[in-house]
């Protein structure tokens, strides 16, 4: 995983992603700027025994982008993170910082694509360059028993990345909805949630209760019950 962690970090495969987000550790935001950006792509982060794989969309510009560590610093992260926290997944319920003290029990969080895109929307090649990462990613985890694919862009390269796998996905393929619980042979199941965006948080079609039960269900599967 450590090896892995590097080579995500030098990663300069697609011009547009490499331009935007040295740009924006450059130009900052008025608030954090006296912040080092980190301004590279971000490799997962969590539990290398965790049974429990979170999946998202990409790193936030002046998130993960900023401080190096995925869904750290940004509003989706703080709802993320809290969440776990209550679950029992997490050490603390908040994220500032790569340096924080967060510790995570049984769950490796990820993105789809390591680098923060503009107006957070990669393009289909960007998507695909980043694709070989997250399928070293998913196995080097031994241990796995779940996948939580948060939206669904994080769904649909779930899914991908397990059929290409040679895991038995269901014809036709599981549609993404939040709750959606599909068992991919008989040790993995794919789960689904809304992104913690805040699209998502501020009107309300995600709230706590919802996330506590998607957290609730995850422990249930790789539990075994």
């Amino acid at each position: 995983m450590k090896i892995l962690e590097t080579e995500i970090g030098d990663c300069r495969a697609c011009d547009r992603l490499v331009e935007w987000r040295e740009r924006v550790g450059r130009e900052k935001r008025r608030s954090f700027r006296d912040w080092d950006y980190w301004a590279r792509p971000i490799a997962g982060f969590g539990d290398p025994a965790a049974r429990l794989l979170i999946l998202g969309l990409a790193p936030a510009a002046h998130g993960a982008n900023r401080t190096g560590r995925v869904f750290t610093g940004d509003r989706s992260g703080d709802w993320l993170f809290a969440a776990l926290h209550r679950a029992g997944f997490a050490n603390q319920p908040t994220s500032t910082h790569a340096e924080d003290g967060l510790e995570l029990r049984d769950v490796f969080v990820t993105a789809a694509v390591k680098c923060a895109p503009p107006a957070n929307k990669p393009t289909v090649e960007e998507r695909d360059n980043c694709y070989p990462f997250l399928v070293r990613e998913m196995a080097a985890l031994p241990n796995l028993r779940a996948i939580l694919c948060l939206g669904k862009f994080g769904w649909d390269q779930g899914v991908k990345v397990l059929r290409d796998g040679g895991y038995p996905v269901p014809s036709p393929v599981p549609k993404f909805a939040h709750g959606a619980e599909f068992a991919i042979g008989p040790d993995l199941t794919l789960l689904g949630s809304y992104h913690p965006s805040q699209q998502n948080t501020f009107t309300g079609r995600l709230t706590e209760p919802m996330m506590d039960e998607i957290f609730a269900a995850a422990r249930r599967v790789i539990s075994g019950g």
